[in-house]
């Protein structure tokens, strides 16, 4: 249906134009047109009436309503706005706002520092990026106080928490124990470690070590951090990255016994961390402990794995047994599943070895760590050790943990299994929240990198707490989608400024319930 002018003429050849509604129509196979209503001449109609009769029928019409409504209706821009409104509240849940404002009032720092932290905190753990990016992206977000930001505020911040780490920590413990735990009971240490990009210079903290992110070729920083029972981060600690796993373990547990006024603590740390320093240490420092034992660097081996003690199961085919040796105090564990895996690897080992034998491939023998250790090398042969072989098959499923806690069994083994938050969190870090690779060239800089990091990990293991206490069928990368999604728009309308949210539902509706935050109304002044 469509309108056209058809053109008459009077006697003396001037012309007469008619407006038309016509409809085109499909007949026996060729295209006709109807009219359906002539609505008089053009000169008639170009009075006012044609005008009113446009706007009569776009009353019928939803796309040219909302154009006309569009007339007095401007957009200005839209901004995120959902994560910094559910952080926000979850930050100052933890006591954070409170923490800042009095270290702030001490130093005599502007507001603006402030803000720039919580900034960093927000993009770390929604969309991670470098602190120049940072002063970028906070214009995508609806947040009135990130407007007066500058690059330099990021950095005073960086610096900030560089120089308050130990308080930080301290004064969230606190907050921690207070609202939820009397006292500090477990606590899980581990370390990873983080590379440099970039020429970085020479520096005291930097240095080649054993990569755990597999770059020798980077210079790195060690980081260890001590967990609650509960998986809460309570402190970490940054070491010259050639720092040997005993060494940070020993400084992070001295450590925790000076800043912390704790009343018992359980010392767990894996099997990197034992050795006659570590026990030695925790004997003086009086502190109980949960530490596993590298099966074939102790004597009594052997003798634990083979003892004729019964296994209780516990759980998820774990089986444990209490074994006293030379009054020390060793838990057994046997995992059956682990147990066919090591044997199916040991089995295909020997295939490998009796190919390489056969083939007379004998330097790949003598280099490989994994073959090495089950052949004889003698200036005749070299053959495959059977009794290796055998011994080795004695540990298959089994570690060993030493305590000198009066814990049950099944505790001891439960906590020690426990150590996989602390890998958790370690996977966030360098995951989620991107804390490798560091592009900052100062060693204070890479400390406040690393701290602020450290902040947006205890927010985002808090917050999935919260979600997991919900109920929440929600994983916490569906629920940040879902908050970015969540839009302030502002809309001008007949020159007065209005704020509308884009709708709110869903996953994004569980993290508001979730940090106890009441949803905004859909429009409002500005």
């Amino acid at each position: 249906m469509f309108a056209r002018i058809k053109t008459a003429y009077n006697r003396d050849g001037s012309p007469r134009r008619y407006l038309q509604l016509v409809e085109s129509r499909r007949e026996e196979g060729k295209v006709r047109q109807k009219v359906l209503c002539n609505l008089g001449r053009v000169e008639d109609l170009q009075n006012g009436k044609l005008d009113d009769l446009i706007r009569s029928l776009a009353k019928f019409s939803d796309t040219l309503a909302v154009v006309d409504a569009a007339e007095d209706l401007f957009a200005d821009w839209s901004k995120e706005f959902g994560p910094s409104m559910v952080f926000r509240r979850l930050w100052e849940n933890l006591g954070l706002h409170k923490i800042f404002a009095g270290l702030f009032n001490e130093r005599d720092l502007s507001i603006d520092v402030q803000e720039a932290i919580f900034c960093m905190v927000l993009n770390r753990l929604t969309e991670p990026t470098s602190k120049l990016g940072v002063s970028d992206w906070k214009d995508s977000v609806y947040r009135p106080e990130f407007e007066s930001l500058k690059l330099h505020h990021f950095y005073r911040a960086i610096d900030f928490l560089d120089e308050n780490k130990d308080t930080l920590e301290e004064q969230l413990f606190f907050h921690h124990t207070n609202l939820f735990t009397q006292q500090l009971d477990l606590v899980f240490f581990d370390t990873t470690s983080t590379y440099v990009q970039g020429d970085a210079g020479a520096f005291d903290l930097l240095e080649y070590g054993h990569s755990k992110d597999h770059r020798p070729d980077r210079l790195q920083v060690m980081i260890g951090i001590l967990m609650s029972r509960d998986g809460i981060p309570i402190a970490h600690h940054v070491f010259p990255g050639n720092t040997p796993d005993t060494d940070a373990f020993i400084e992070a547990v001295s450590d925790l016994k000076k800043r912390f006024t704790i009343q018992r603590v359980i010392v767990v740390g894996d099997r990197g961390m034992m050795g006659k320093r570590t026990l030695e240490l925790l004997e003086e420092l009086q502190l109980q402990y949960i530490l596993g034992v590298r099966m074939r660097n102790i004597k009594a081996g052997p003798e634990l794995a083979t003892s004729p003690q019964p296994y209780t199961l516990i759980k998820d085919n774990l089986k444990v047994k209490e074994v006293l040796h030379q009054e020390k105090r060793y838990i057994v564990c046997l995992n059956e599943e682990e147990a066919k895996r090591d044997q199916l690897v040991r089995e295909q080992i020997e295939i490998k070895l009796r190919s390489k034998l056969e083939h007379g491939s004998i330097k790949d023998l003598i280099g490989h760590s994994e073959y090495k250790k089950y052949i004889n090398v003698t200036a005749e042969a070299v053959t495959i050790n059977t009794d290796k072989l055998k011994q080795a098959a004695v540990f298959d499923g089994l570690y060993i943990l030493q305590t000198n806690t009066e814990l049950p069994t099944e505790e001891v083994a439960t906590a020690y299994r426990d150590l996989w938050q602390i890998e958790r969190a370690f996977r966030n870090l360098k995951s989620t929240l991107d804390l490798r690779p560091v592009y900052h060239w100062k060693e204070r800089r890479i400390s406040g990198h690393i701290m602020l990091c450290f902040l947006a990990l205890v927010i985002q293991i808090r917050f999935q707490k919260l979600l997991e206490n919900c109920a929440s069928d929600y994983g916490y990368t569906e629920v940040i989608r879902s908050l970015k999604r969540v839009h302030a728009v502002k809309l001008k309308l007949k020159d007065q400024d209005h704020l509308v949210r884009t709708e709110i539902h869903g996953a994004a509706a569980m993290a508001f319930k979730a940090v106890g935050l009441r949803i905004p109304e859909r429009v409002q002044e500005m």
